[in-house]
């Protein structure tokens, strides 16, 4: 712990009782005597005014309770990378390595579980030997001395630095310069102030592949003035920064497959156009940035955007978005595979499964929904869900099953993008499944059906009384307790008292007996 009072600690990121602060002010008092160190604490409130003491204004806070004068000796200004490296592994060199009990290093006076393989002693007592460091909370905040780190840990790949004392940026370079093979740093909860000008690249950061920038209060400027920087950068997180307002990056962050925007309030979603032809950006992540529509204006009904030409997973979970024409414009989307888009109001009066039912009709060329794979089946449920569903509407929009009168207003077109292509994939919608449901009433809603099992004569015939909404797949779960035959196994068919001699397949699970126009006295077939 350092307590020395250095000559730069305007500016400084500090601890003090375990609480985080910025020095805001270093000087007198009065009336009292000596040094006092001024404060805004990260968390106002630990603090006791805004820098205005007894009519004086020492420095500004953002909150009214932020500030607090504080004696440097209750102060902890951080220690260099390499001291905190070797507290957080033990490894202070006046410290002697011996063998615990129960397969146990102890290493001076701490004691560090091995893990199972053999290399762990020689991995955490040669530091040279170390790829991988992290010293989280470890109050890291300056590099130390020059060349310790490059000549004490020439092997280091990946560091975490998230959550100490860290005040610029020019820091982080200073400790970055020293790891000539750096691919991953993470830097998150470290308040700190980045250039506000263009600075030259220094080549620090060329190798680096992944950085983690959540809650450092980064704008979107910083961003774009430090990635000339980044040449090779894939994965860039940059959650709860505040971050309002977007650039288009100009010859910066080319190579970017992964964007974390979460937590900022990007609100408008024309502001993605800033970001959209990132030629390589494959996963965008917009997690609650009260984000409710986006619109793809290069592409009509149907046709597929030039922006985000590679994306294929996409993140909108706790948003704002409550209108269907912000996933139908997802479908114009060329690549995209993936969609997370928990705690949505998108139709809050419909059920989670017809909501998810509705989504996979919507986008064509989605393959997991919310973490869940949309299997062929499902997808085919769905759309044919979706065509019978919206057929009347379609009808009367102007739709038509011949196809030279088949021309829909514009307006329902632009409502259901896909409905025209899923006339053509599975036919348009006939008559008999448009078919206005009856009132529902008990009379109405059961069916008297004959189960007969043709290539089994010892099985008897059986009359059931059949919901007309159960589905195949549960008629399916029904013969299943009354035969002892896995549903998997099971063929359903059935012969209809208006159509003698035909035999219709009952070959979707998901369908209900009243779109296969099922009615009383009908007759099932069960074949295994």
């Amino acid at each position: 712990m350092s307590s020395i009072l250095p000559s730069d600690a305007l500016g400084r990121r500090i601890l003090c009782d375990a609480e985080y602060a910025t020095v805001q002010y270093v000087g007198s008092v009065p009336p009292t005597k000596g040094i006092w160190i001024g404060v805004e604490w990260d968390n106002p409130q630990r603090g006791k005014h805004d820098g205005n003491h007894e009519g004086i204004r020492y420095f500004k806070c953002r909150h009214p309770t932020g500030g607090s004068f504080i004696r440097p000796d209750k102060v902890n200004f951080g220690v260099g990378f390499l001291t905190a490296v070797k507290n957080r592994y033990g490894l202070n060199d006046e410290q002697d390595v011996a063998y615990g009990k129960d397969n146990a290093l102890v290493l001076g006076k701490k004691t560090v579980e091995l893990v199972g393989f053999d290399s762990v002693l020689e991995e955490q007592s040669q530091l040279n030997k170390l790829e991988n460091i992290s010293v989280r909370e470890c109050a890291v905040s300056h590099a130390g001395q020059k060349e310790e780190i490059s000549r004490t840990c020439p092997n280091i790949k990946s560091i975490d630095l998230s959550k100490n004392l860290l005040s610029s940026w020019e820091t982080v370079i200073d400790i970055a310069s020293e790891v000539q093979n750096l691919e991953i740093l993470h830097l998150s909860e470290n308040k700190m102030k980045f250039p506000s000008a263009a600075t030259p690249v220094c080549g620090t950061f060329d190798k680096l592949r992944v950085l983690t920038l959540n809650r450092t209060g980064v704008t979107w400027v910083e961003v774009l003035l430090c990635a000339p920087g980044w040449p090779a950068l894939e994965e860039l997180y940059l959650a709860s920064n505040d971050i309002t307002v977007l650039e288009r990056p100009t010859n910066v962050l080319q190579t970017l497959k992964l964007l974390d925007l979460s937590s900022n309030q990007l609100i408008d979603g024309n502001q993605l156009h800033l970001i959209a032809h990132l030629p390589r950006l494959e996963k965008l992540i917009l997690s609650d940035t009260g984000i409710s529509s986006v619109h793809f204006p290069d592409a009509g009904f149907g046709c597929k955007t030039k922006m985000f030409p590679s994306l294929k997973h996409l993140v909108v979970d706790n948003n704002k978005i409550s209108q269907w024409s912000f996933v139908n414009e997802l479908d114009k989307l060329q690549s995209l595979e993936s969609l997370h888009c928990w705690n949505n109001p998108l139709g809050p009066e419909k059920s989670p499964e017809t909501l998810r039912q509705l989504i996979i009709a919507k986008i064509g060329q989605l393959k997991f929904l919310n973490k869940s794979e949309i299997l062929p089946q499902e997808r085919k449920g769905a759309e044919l869900d979706y065509r019978k569903m919206f057929g009347n509407e379609w009808l009367a929009a102007g739709g038509h099953q011949d196809p030279d009168k088949n021309r829909p207003q514009e307006e329902f077109l632009a409502a259901h993008p896909r409905y025209q292509l899923l006339c053509l994939k599975y036919g348009a919608p006939e008559e008999g499944e448009l078919k206005a449901q009856q009132p529902f009433t008990l009379k109405n809603q059961l069916l008297t059906v004959t189960i007969k099992c043709p290539d089994k004569p010892d099985q008897k015939p059986m009359e059931k009384k059949l919901p007309d909404s159960m589905t195949i797949q549960k008629v399916k779960g029904l013969l299943y307790r009354l035969l002892k035959i896995p549903g998997s196994e099971l063929k359903l068919s059935y012969e209809s008292l208006k159509m003698e001699g035909k035999e219709i397949e009952l070959d979707n699970d998901l369908k209900s007996l009243q779109f296969y126009a099922i009615e009383n006295g009908d007759c099932m077939l069960v074949r295994w």
